[in-house]
Protein backbone atom coordinates (compact mmCIF):
# COMPACT_ATOMS: atom_id res chain seq x y z
CA UNK A 1 0.00 0.00 0.00
CA UNK A 2 2.63 2.39 0.92
CA UNK A 3 4.72 1.44 -2.37
CA UNK A 4 1.49 2.55 -4.28
CA UNK A 5 1.03 5.83 -2.41
CA UNK A 6 4.83 6.90 -2.89
CA UNK A 7 4.24 5.69 -6.74
CA UNK A 8 0.89 7.98 -7.00
CA UNK A 9 3.19 10.68 -5.49
CA UNK A 10 6.33 10.22 -7.84
CA UNK A 11 3.71 10.42 -10.89
CA UNK A 12 1.96 13.48 -9.79
CA UNK A 13 5.58 15.20 -9.34
CA UNK A 14 6.58 14.28 -12.62
CA UNK A 15 3.09 15.14 -14.74
CA UNK A 16 2.98 18.30 -13.00
CA UNK A 17 6.13 19.31 -13.40
CA UNK A 18 6.56 20.11 -9.11
CA UNK A 19 10.38 19.58 -9.20
CA UNK A 20 10.64 22.33 -12.11
CA UNK A 21 8.19 24.62 -9.95
CA UNK A 22 10.19 24.15 -7.09
CA UNK A 23 13.71 25.39 -8.51
CA UNK A 24 12.38 28.12 -10.18
CA UNK A 25 10.83 29.22 -6.82
CA UNK A 26 14.48 28.89 -5.34
CA UNK A 27 16.41 30.10 -8.25
CA UNK A 28 13.51 33.42 -8.05
CA UNK A 29 14.40 33.96 -4.40
CA UNK A 30 18.15 33.57 -4.96
CA UNK A 31 17.73 36.33 -7.36
CA UNK A 32 15.82 39.13 -5.57
CA UNK A 33 18.32 38.53 -2.80
CA UNK A 34 20.82 39.46 -5.29
CA UNK A 35 18.89 41.95 -6.96
CA UNK A 36 18.06 43.44 -3.32
CA UNK A 37 21.62 43.60 -2.54
CA UNK A 38 22.50 45.32 -5.52
CA UNK A 39 19.71 48.23 -4.74
CA UNK A 40 20.70 48.54 -1.09
CA UNK A 41 24.37 48.58 -1.22
CA UNK A 42 25.42 50.00 -4.92
CA UNK A 43 22.83 51.74 -6.46
CA UNK A 44 20.52 53.48 -3.57
CA UNK A 45 23.95 55.10 -2.51
CA UNK A 46 25.04 56.27 -5.85
CA UNK A 47 21.40 57.76 -6.48
CA UNK A 48 21.79 59.39 -3.17
CA UNK A 49 24.67 60.84 -4.04
CA UNK A 50 23.50 62.41 -7.46
CA UNK A 51 20.15 63.92 -5.58
CA UNK A 52 22.69 65.47 -3.01
CA UNK A 53 22.18 62.75 -0.16
CA UNK A 54 25.10 61.64 1.40
CA UNK A 55 23.27 58.73 3.55
CA UNK A 56 21.59 57.35 0.46
CA UNK A 57 18.41 57.11 -1.09
CA UNK A 58 16.45 55.77 1.68
CA UNK A 59 16.90 58.67 3.87
CA UNK A 60 15.17 60.87 0.89
CA UNK A 61 11.48 62.52 2.39
CA UNK A 62 9.95 65.82 2.52
CA UNK A 63 7.22 66.98 4.38
CA UNK A 64 3.65 68.33 3.95
CA UNK A 65 2.21 70.12 6.72
CA UNK A 66 2.80 67.65 9.37
CA UNK A 67 3.88 64.31 7.41
CA UNK A 68 6.41 63.43 6.40
CA UNK A 69 6.02 61.48 3.16
CA UNK A 70 9.03 58.84 2.67
CA UNK A 71 9.92 59.26 -1.04
CA UNK A 72 13.76 57.19 -1.00
CA UNK A 73 11.90 53.68 0.44
CA UNK A 74 9.73 54.07 -2.67
CA UNK A 75 11.98 54.54 -5.15
CA UNK A 76 14.06 52.40 -3.79
CA UNK A 77 11.56 49.20 -4.04
CA UNK A 78 10.49 50.58 -7.31
CA UNK A 79 14.13 50.24 -8.88
CA UNK A 80 14.43 46.89 -7.06
CA UNK A 81 10.60 45.42 -8.49
CA UNK A 82 12.05 46.84 -12.42
CA UNK A 83 15.37 45.02 -12.40
CA UNK A 84 13.87 41.79 -10.68
CA UNK A 85 11.08 42.22 -13.33
CA UNK A 86 14.21 42.78 -16.39
CA UNK A 87 15.92 40.06 -14.65
CA UNK A 88 12.85 37.65 -15.61
CA UNK A 89 11.73 38.96 -18.95
CA UNK A 90 15.86 38.91 -20.52
CA UNK A 91 16.18 35.21 -18.55
CA UNK A 92 12.57 33.66 -20.18
CA UNK A 93 13.76 35.23 -23.74
CA UNK A 94 17.22 34.28 -23.34
CA UNK A 95 16.63 30.75 -22.24
CA UNK A 96 14.26 30.74 -25.10
CA UNK A 97 11.06 29.76 -22.12
CA UNK A 98 8.53 30.38 -24.47
CA UNK A 99 9.00 27.16 -26.95
CA UNK A 100 8.26 25.02 -23.63
CA UNK A 101 4.61 26.08 -23.71
CA UNK A 102 3.81 25.50 -27.61
CA UNK A 103 2.72 22.23 -28.71
CA UNK A 104 5.11 20.85 -31.59
CA UNK A 105 2.65 21.63 -34.80
CA UNK A 106 2.39 25.38 -33.08
CA UNK A 107 6.47 25.32 -33.51
CA UNK A 108 6.66 23.34 -36.96
CA UNK A 109 4.15 26.02 -38.18
CA UNK A 110 6.05 29.15 -37.20
CA UNK A 111 9.27 28.16 -39.00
Amino acid sequence: MIKKQFEGFQEFIIENKVVGLAIGFILAGAVAKLVTALVSDIINPIVGLVLGQAKGLDKISFHIFSAEILLGGFISALIDFSIVVLVIYFGYKWFRLEKLHKKPEETKNQK
